[in-house]
């Protein structure tokens, strides 16, 4: 199967082909360490993390890379308002950010790089475009002039008349209002270092341009961040890149996530819904917040939830007790052509999600893959008490496999010998006839409820209780 990547310079799905052959080089945009991360950092960097791992899957050789934004603006006015050292605060709130992703289960970057380790590669660089004359020096620092690059709005789409709308930076020893800093000069007793142009501190942009182009060099596969970004940082990015190397594309695939909601309305401080990792983690287990985002394709919009959230974690179960359920059936060596038959749909299930997968990472409906196989999973446990030994191996791994993506379904869940299940369920429900015998109604009627939550279903007949657990044959009591 080919897999085919939706390319936001071309606006269309592209077949995957990586300018190195299984090589890929892939960047993403980091945080800029001065508070918590988010829910929408989580959204971004959960979605990179399974694009990340299906390439692996894939067979590509990958190394991604994500920068660190530890020199900004934020970052200084933080420390300013706190009396702390800009640098010490941004390390404090990178380890934080490296614990959030730890939680989140995010294991595929293979480099961090902090802005403040590569200013000497930032400084060449804004030397080469001063030298080449796409960018000049004023009193204020050294800025990049947007008339000299033709290609400037190809990534979002936007022809030079609509550029001049946005005002980026005012300073009046610009030569356009939209120029946009390379450097920034600053007195001693701000962050920052020497330079040929003074003590200062590079802008945002370049940062990005500079530790890419020290990696990978001047060409790379696929950037990635969100959507927001497009314009104007990542089209910074490919300006400074393409004017200072002469070689275009800089990126061979530009892939942006959608934007995360809180109940209809863009996440903010100034609106009370803004929602960090650590307090969502607080109440959901790391696997429940990666299915309700893989839950949507990368590049929609998600409006968060605790509703959505609950949501998610009901299905995530469900796929969990189609596995205990398989795992409860007896192991037998012989192998009947039932086992043969669930293996073969098992594959074909795979098949599906790979295929999902590969249309653009297409994790909707390759989640809907794994359900397909917890389907066939229920229906197998249904007439079945035993299993194949091989078969029941097969059927693990898959799940383990494909769950593996995504980065659920990982832990072998603990379960409980399904005689004692029958025999505990069996004693409380004589314990329960004695309390409907005695009109205890309340009680009787707790008890059911209980069960049912449990997934344990009781039918009261005329002379007798059956009981089943959910999408299995009854048992009498």
């Amino acid at each position: 199967m080919v897999l085919r990547v939706y390319n936001t310079l071309s606006r269309r799905k592209e077949v995957f082909n990586p300018i190195h052959g299984n090589r890929v080089y892939m960047f993403v945009c980091g945080p800029t360490t001065y508070d918590l991360s988010h829910l929408g950092h989580a959204r971004t960097y959960v979605a990179y993390d399974i694009i990340a791992r299906y390439l692996r899957y894939k067979g590509y050789s990958l190394f991604y890379v994500m920068n660190i934004t530890d020199v900004d603006d934020k970052i200084i006015k933080r420390a300013e308002s706190l009396g702390r050292d800009p640098l010490e605060l941004a390390r404090e709130y990178e380890r934080y950010f490296y614990e959030d992703m730890a939680a989140l289960g995010i294991e595929s970057v293979n480099l961090f790089a902090r802005a403040s380790e590569h200013i000497p590669e930032i400084i060449d660089l804004v030397k080469v475009l001063i030298e080449k004359g796409y960018a000049y020096e004023t009193e204020t620092g050294v800025y990049y002039d947007i008339t000299k690059f033709e290609d400037l709005g190809a990534l979002s789409h936007q022809n030079p008349e609509e550029l001049k709308k946005h005002r980026i930076e005012p300073d009046p020893t610009k030569r356009n209002p939209q120029d946009f800093a390379l450097w920034k000069k600053r007195g001693p007793e701000e962050l920052g270092w020497d330079s040929p142009w003074g003590r200062g501190r590079p802008g945002w942009h370049i940062e990005d341009t500079a530790i890419t182009m020290c990696y990978f060099g001047p060409q790379y596969d696929i950037h990635g961040g969100a959507i927001e970004l497009i314009f104007p940082h990542h089209e910074a990015e490919i300006a400074q890149a393409e004017a200072a190397t002469g070689r275009k594309p800089l990126v061979k695939y530009w892939v942006h996530t959608g934007v995360l909601k809180v109940e209809g309305k863009k996440m903010s401080k100034s609106l009370g819904n803004f929602v960090t990792i650590r307090e969502v983690l607080k109440k959901y287990e790391p696997e429940v917040l990666r299915f309700f985002f893989a839950s949507s394709h990368y590049r929609s919009t998600i409006d968060f939830s605790e509703k959505k959230l609950e949501q998610a974690k009901r299905s995530l179960q469900t796929l969990r007790n189609a596995l205990n359920s398989i795992r409860s059936l007896r192991p037998k060596p012989e192998l009947e052509e039932d086992d043969r038959e669930l293996e073969e749909k098992m594959l074909r299930c795979r098949e599906n999600f790979i295929k999902a997968m590969d249309d653009d990472f297409n994790s909707p409906y390759a989640l809907k893959a794994l359900f397909e196989m917890a389907n066939e999973v229920n229906r197998f446990v249904e007439s079945h008490e035993t299993i194949n030994r091989e078969t029941l191996k097969k059927v693990l791994e898959i799940f383990r496999e494909l769950g593996g993506i995504f980065n659920i379904l990982q832990k072998e869940e603990k379960t409980v010998d399904s005689k004692i299940v029958s025999d505990l369920v069996e004693l409380i429900i004589e314990l329960r006839q004695k309390f409907r015998k005695a009109k205890d109604w309340q009680t009787s009627d707790m008890i059911r409820a209980r069960l049912k939550s449990l997934g344990i279903i009781l039918e009261d007949k005329a002379d007798r209780t059956t009981w089943r657990i959910e999408s299995q044959s009854k048992k009498e009591s």
